[in-house]
């Protein structure tokens, strides 16, 4: 690609010819290892590399032989969205010892292999750190038993190694999600949400048993994500006399006549004497004490298997591609890498590092020094049960925080939906309710959006009424595409009567427009000067000011699983092409990330322009396609990506050019990606992003709250915010400075970070392209954070 700008690195400049990288995946299985090994191989050879395989893990290298393969592209085809991992994965003594290393470090030299990437957990990562360490003095071993020629310990002076974390337990410091988590949860939630239809039918008890030996990330996620009553985790046991602690509140909520009760046991759960905690056990105590119908289901292997969710797709394969570039840049000085997630973007650190914060972690345990413990853990992890603690148990009035403000009542704050429904949107409301609860605010439910806003559809919540809420689809407070400003004297009205002092919209790309639009009312209105806070959901994800939107994830996972199906389909029908067409507006993200997740060929969005030559060269793309051993195609196609090329003018193309060499269908996936219950990602988004932003919504009433006049009166800019997640952080935006990046025609950001993982697409379905890399190539350090700095959030 010619002009490229002066200040971004491509990496046509880094050549992997000569080259040779190995793959392999240790310890135990996780899904979307196989999403990496493919980005991992298809990225090597795109730099002209070569590739190799090593089944079994360790024990392949030690053995060789047919254990360790080069691959070829077509290799890792259709392995996408396999669970588990198709090249293997074994426990390895013999590589534990020293000649079990010299046997791999000989194997590896047969074939040129100096450069390594491992997939696995820390015990798997450490193993292979130890072995660049001793790699020149294996070499001059083998040299010296006669096993390698002199030249050979000369051209191969040092090993490089690149790791990325492969674990459903989430239990490796430094990376905010490992690989394989997401996809365990989606497993949990799915048995969640399928038991506690039953157990409302029996007024039941379950106690739920879910992985985490020595971490409670699925468990305390889950928790969130389900609402339930009462979490056992290794990090933060409970304290003395929880027993009674706990039957009392699963008995207090009975009588609010909630009809099941959800306890979710971590297997390595303990209590502060570190003496293990059981299922069984917990069960008993609820017979014995309560006397409730209670059941035990420990899921077990179940989440690890399945297929990989879209981000566990999109993360390995992300994390895939950095790791090649990793090999590429690294020189006998570069200490042992890992590929992590920090907020939304790919970053090195050092494995050692990560590894020895890991450890401080067990030990901190082990000294029971648990604070500490859910500290290292990093803070992803802190805030997560910081919010589970938030939402977990309502507090008896006479402990809710009273102002000190000489008002007579506590602060009003109105919650709505507005725009399209999106899967999450309930988790939020949920969250804004009881949180502003516990923060002692009275909270109001506004109905039908603005429109209901106006035709006084508004009610004071409690925090029974959102029992149950998290895992429904759609919007339970019902929501309008209307925009306030043909109501605002109506609206006001409304605020007047009923004191709103505060207000939370939760929505798309309409609720960022409706603020901007009581924002500016504000000289004309003085009851809009109010604190405001809008919360970014939407499945479109073209909200400016934030990289992810509430609702998005679903969607995309939606796409995900129909691309799957439609894939399937095809395995007995040679050389056939799927046209499908995706929602989105005039936002491609849809479109785009779901053709990364589901490894299409193609990706039409209305960000990048396309012609009639662009088409063709993608039908000539397809039937060279065809000629190999992977005879299928997929084309997805953002619903507003070109007024003229339709999806039917699309479909009747490939159709006519590539009459005789493949035959083409088309799917139209429609309202089916806005509904479904929501993944775990937007439940858990939602939840605490919005118990953020009512805390927020606190701080400023307390500042804006005027003893005299004995009201809120909040005037600035940065009393009207959008809460939103920017590359590594949650940040507060004031909804008028986002005004210059956005697209009002066209009701989408003006610059879109997944823009850049385009390339990443287009490269892992064989076309040329260039790919920015200058986010790349700076080796970090482990993060440690004090207990009280300000927060960045992880997914």
């Amino acid at each position: 690609m010619a002009d490229q700008p002066a200040d971004k690195k491509f990496f046509e400049n880094l050549s992997g010819a000569g080259k040779a990288i190995g793959v392999l995946t240790s310890g135990g299985d996780a899904q979307g290892m196989n999403a990496a090994v493919r980005a991992v191989v298809r990225m090597g050879i795109y730099v002209e590399a070569k590739v190799y395989f090593v089944y079994e893990g360790y024990q392949g290298m030690v053995d060789g032989g047919d254990n360790i393969v080069e691959v070829s592209w077509e290799s890792v085809s259709s392995i996408l969205q396999v669970g588990g991992t198709v090249i293997g994965s074994a426990r390895c003594k013999e590589f534990r010892t020293r000649e079990g290393r010299l046997k791999a470090a000989f194997n590896l030299i047969q074939r040129g292999i100096t450069n390594l990437c491992v997939i696995g957990g820390d015990g798997s990562l450490t193993g292979a750190n130890l072995f660049r360490e001793e790699w020149s003095g294996l070499l001059e071993e083998l040299a010296q038993n006669g096993k390698i020629e002199e030249e050979a310990v000369k051209k191969y002076v040092y090993l490089n190694i690149v790791g990325m974390v492969g674990s459903i337990d989430n239990d490796f410091c430094g990376t905010d999600m490992t690989i394989g988590t997401d996809s365990a949860l989606h497993r949990i939630i799915e048995v969640v949400d399928a038991i506690m239809t039953t157990a409302q039918s029996h007024q039941r008890t379950f106690v739920l048993e879910v992985m985490g030996r020595h971490c409670g990330y699925l468990a305390l996620v889950s928790a969130l994500a389900c609402g339930a009553d009462w979490v056992f985790i290794p990090e933060y046991p409970p304290e003395e006399g929880w027993e009674e602690q706990m039957c009392v509140k699963l008995s207090e909520n009975r009588a609010r006549k909630k009809r099941l009760n959800i306890i979710i046991v971590a297997e390595g759960a303990i209590d502060s004497h570190n003496k293990p905690i059981t299922s069984e056990e917990v069960k008993n105590l609820v017979v014995q004490q309560l006397g409730f119908d209670t059941r035990v289901t420990i899921l077990g292997h179940v989440q690890r298997g399945g297929t990989p969710s879209a981000f566990d797709r999109i993360l390995a394969s992300r994390m895939g591609v950095e790791a090649v570039l990793a090999l590429l840049e690294a020189t006998q000085d570069t200490p042992a890498c890992v590929v992590s997630l920090s907020g939304n973007q790919a970053v090195r650190l050092p494995l050692m590092e990560c590894v020895q914060m890991t450890q401080e972690v067990q030990k901190a345990m082990d000294e029971r020094k648990f604070c500490e413990a859910v500290r290292l853990r990093g803070r992803s992890f802190e805030n997560n049960l910081n919010t589970y603690k938030l939402l977990s148990h309502r507090r008896p009035d006479t402990e809710l925080p009273k102002d000190d403000l000489s008002c007579s009542t506590n602060f009003n704050v109105a919650v709505l939906n507005v725009g399209a429904p999106a899967a999450g949107m309930n988790a939020a409301v949920r969250s804004a309710i009881r949180v502003g609860i516990t923060e002692g605010h009275n909270m109001f439910a506004v109905t039908d959006g603005f429109e209901g806003f106006a035709n006084g559809q508004i009610k004071e919540i409690s925090w029974g009424d959102v029992g149950g809420w998290t895992g429904q689809g759609g919007s339970l407070l019902g929501t309008k595409r209307t925009l306030p400003a043909k109501y605002l004297e109506k609206i006001a009205d409304q605020m007047r009567s009923n004191n709103i002092n505060a207000l939370m919209v939760i929505g798309g790309f309409e609720a960022y427009e409706s603020c901007l639009q009581l924002a500016e009312a504000r000289a004309r209105f003085e009851e809009f000067c109010i604190p405001i806070c809008v919360l970014p959901a939407t499945i479109s994800n073209n909200v400016p000011g934030t990289d992810f939107s509430i609702g998005a994830d679903t969607a995309l996972n939606a796409i995900v699983e129909t691309c799957d199906r439609i894939k399937q389909s095809a395995s007995g029908t040679k050389r056939r092409v799927f046209i499908i067409e995706t929602m989105g507006g005039y936002c491609g993200y849809l479109a785009n990330m779901g053709g990364l997740a589901a490894g299409a060929d193609a990706a039409y969005i209305f960000e990048e322009k396309f012609d009639i030559r662009e088409l063709q060269a993608n039908v000539e793309h397809l039937t060279e396609k065809m000629k190999t051993s992977i005879q299928r195609g997929l084309v997805l196609r953002n619903e507003n990506s070109n007024e003229n090329y339709t999806t039917d003018f699309i479909y009747q193309l490939y159709s006519e050019e590539g009459k005789g060499v493949f035959d083409c269908r088309k799917n139209v996936l429609g309202h089916m990606q806005q509904g479904g219950a929501p993944s775990p990602f937007d439940r858990n988004f939602g939840t605490k992003i919005s118990a953020k932003a009512v805390q927020w919504i606190s701080k400023k009433l307390r500042e804006t709250y005027r003893k005299g006049a004995g009201k809120v009166f909040a005037n600035t800019e940065d009393s009207v915010c959008l809460l939103g997640m920017r590359r590594r952080n949650l940040l507060f935006q004031p909804v008028v400075e986002l005004k210059d990046q956005a697209d009002f025609v066209h009701r989408i950001p003006k610059e879109q970070w997944w823009l850049k993982l385009r390339p990443l697409m287009k490269i892992l379905a064989k076309y040329k392209t260039s790919y920015d890399v200058s986010d790349s190539g700076q080796l970090e350090h482990v993060a440690r954070h004090s207990p009280k700095e300000a927060e960045t959030v992880a997914i």
